[in-house]
């Protein structure tokens, strides 16, 4: 993961009528090229800068959650904004409600925030050209080979508060 330069983040939805701000860097920063991820987005990848949930708090409003399917079978619940419907982070089954997918492209400064890793890059699209130097790999990795140390141990903290 890149060093970046503070560690607050603020974002909001297209219409501003929910901001929020993240209070610290994220875990890691995945760009998912997955199908799912294509239809869900209607893009070609989903850029989610991964964190405890408790680091992003409301500055303004309050988002609907939308419940979906997700390819694990655990379900996602999408947190949109009530009135212009975008999309401003996940939570996604396995991880639960203590890690938000946070929407890169709904930051205010979405380039702070590059991606720390390409995954289901079997399923990209074949004119999406991936930068060299960023790790990229077919499906889904192993954490350990690719997360930060100080990442890794605000997972196991993170991990200690839910299962004491």
């Amino acid at each position: 993961m890149s060093a970046r330069p503070t560690p607050a983040f603020e974002g909001r939805c297209t219409c501003g009528a929910v901001r929020y701000r993240m209070t610290s860097e994220p875990l890691f920063v995945h760009c998912c090229h997955c199908r799912w991820c294509q239809r869900e987005t209607g893009a070609s990848f989903a850029l989610n800068a991964l964190i405890e949930a408790d680091r992003v708090v409301l500055l303004e409003g309050k988002p609907g959650l939308v419940h979906t399917p997700s390819n694990s079978g655990l379900g996602q619940k999408i947190a949109r904004c009530l009135v212009c419907r975008i999309a401003l982070w996940s939570n996604y089954g396995g991880a639960g409600d203590a890690v938000r997918f946070v929407r890169v492209g709904t930051l205010d400064e979405p380039d702070r925030l590059p991606p720390d890793i390409h995954i289901f890059t079997a399923s990209k699209q074949p004119w999406v050209v991936l930068p060299a130097g960023t790790p990229a790999v077919a499906e889904y990795y192993d954490r350990a080979a690719y997360w930060p140390p100080a990442s890794l141990a605000r997972r196991d903290a993170l991990l200690a508060r839910l299962n004491p």
